[in-house]
């Protein structure tokens, strides 16, 4: 009897592409054939250079990153640079810092920083409930703001942001977590782009940050050694041990999206394709599901949606999983059902997914 098709609809940590999990397990024992493996080498030897070497320049050639912008790969998650941010550039500088609140993730980092410094809001989505991202006439923004920070994507709400704030000569900071090598995106808008790895470019346990050269320079004296962009840079992100299984994975996983895929305008062509079809199941259902999110600002990473009652969203996660549909039930906080469709997803798991709604709909409306 052949094996049951399993699609992974997690919102992290997310499915990873199956070429750089064979490629893991096939070099698991022995990288490269030296006799150990990528978890057992020193962060200081050459083979670790050419792991995190590699991973750097598939991340700026897969992004095109100016020459004046450091790549590092730090710990802790996007969580920590949610203090990391403030502490670096809002911390004693007697500015306020703009934050965008479009959701759940927003609202994380928004708290953190007010514990370093002083935070304006500049727009808010919480009475609208979160279903949209703010056009750039609705953005009340600070021009002497120490920096404006948005999250590009809400992987809780299913909102995306598609063109960045304009913020003009105020750095512009990105939790770009969860659409991260999604899409091409203009990195020169930008002072900082953190994503935590575990939704599209590899395992929980590093976090990818785009850093510009300039701001480097504005980091003040005295912060924790591993909290401190400039130390990090200056040590090129080995200050300490790095999480090098981890960076080995982020390596694998863009290799893949520059390989295999074909760079990021071929990935964005998929990913759209991917959510159009789960878009076009809600739409066509006759109200059956119903989409949380404006139809201008839906992400294409997390699909989010209910059901007419929360007893027949209960009865879908369960039938959907005996089926082989996976991790579908929504955030806690808000409920309903959640479909994370990150770069490693195929389009056969959504094709799949959009037929098994068709059934249930037909079964249950």
């Amino acid at each position: 009897m052949s094996e049951k098709t399993i699609y992974n609809f997690c919102a992290g940590p997310a499915a990873l592409p199956k070429p750089a999990i064979e490629q893991a397990q096939k070099e698991l024992l022995s990288y490269k054939g030296i006799g150990m493996s990528v978890m057992e080498i020193s962060h200081r030897s050459k083979w670790a250079d050419e792991i995190i070497g590699e991973a750097e320049d598939n991340i700026r050639t897969l992004l095109n990153v100016p020459d004046n912008y450091h790549v590092l790969f730090l710990q802790g998650g996007a969580s920590l640079q949610f203090s990391m941010i403030p502490m670096n550039f809002l911390q004693g500088t007697g500015k306020p810092a703009d934050y965008i609140h479009t959701g759940s993730w927003a609202n994380k980092a928004i708290a953190e920083a007010k514990k370093e410094g002083e935070v304006s809001i500049v727009w808010n989505g919480k009475d609208e409930n979160f279903v949209r991202t703010p056009a750039q006439s609705e953005l009340k923004l600070d021009p002497n703001a120490a920096y404006v920070h948005f999250t590009s994507n809400e992987t809780i709400q299913g909102v995306e942001y598609f063109e960045e704030p304009e913020t003009g000569n105020v750095p512009l900071m990105c939790d770009a977590s969860s659409d991260f090598l999604s899409r091409p995106i203009p990195v020169e808008k930008y002072g900082l782009i953190y994503a935590g790895a575990q939704k599209n470019i590899g395992p929980a346990g590093v976090t990818a940050v785009i850093i510009r050269d300039d701001l480097l320079e504005r980091v003040p004296e005295g912060l924790p050694s591993l909290l401190d962009y400039k130390n990090m840079a200056d040590n090129k992100s080995l200050y300490n041990t790095p999480p090098m299984f981890a960076i080995y994975m982020v390596m694998l996983t863009t290799r893949w999206v520059r390989n295999d895929i074909g760079g990021l305008k071929a990935m964005e062509t998929v990913n759209r394709k991917k959510a159009d079809l789960l878009y076009e199941a809600i739409d066509n259902s006759n109200g059956f599901y119903r989409g949380h999110a404006k139809p201008e600002c839906r992400s294409r990473m997390n699909v989010t949606w209910r059901l007419p009652s929360e007893d027949l969203e209960k009865q879908f996660i369960a039938e959907a999983e005996q089926e082989g549909f996976l991790q579908l039930k929504g955030h806690r906080s808000v409920g309903g059902l959640r479909a994370s469709i990150y770069n490693a997803m195929p389009v056969e798991g959504c094709e799949a997914l959009r037929g098994f709604m068709a059934e249930f709909q037909k079964k249950n409306a």
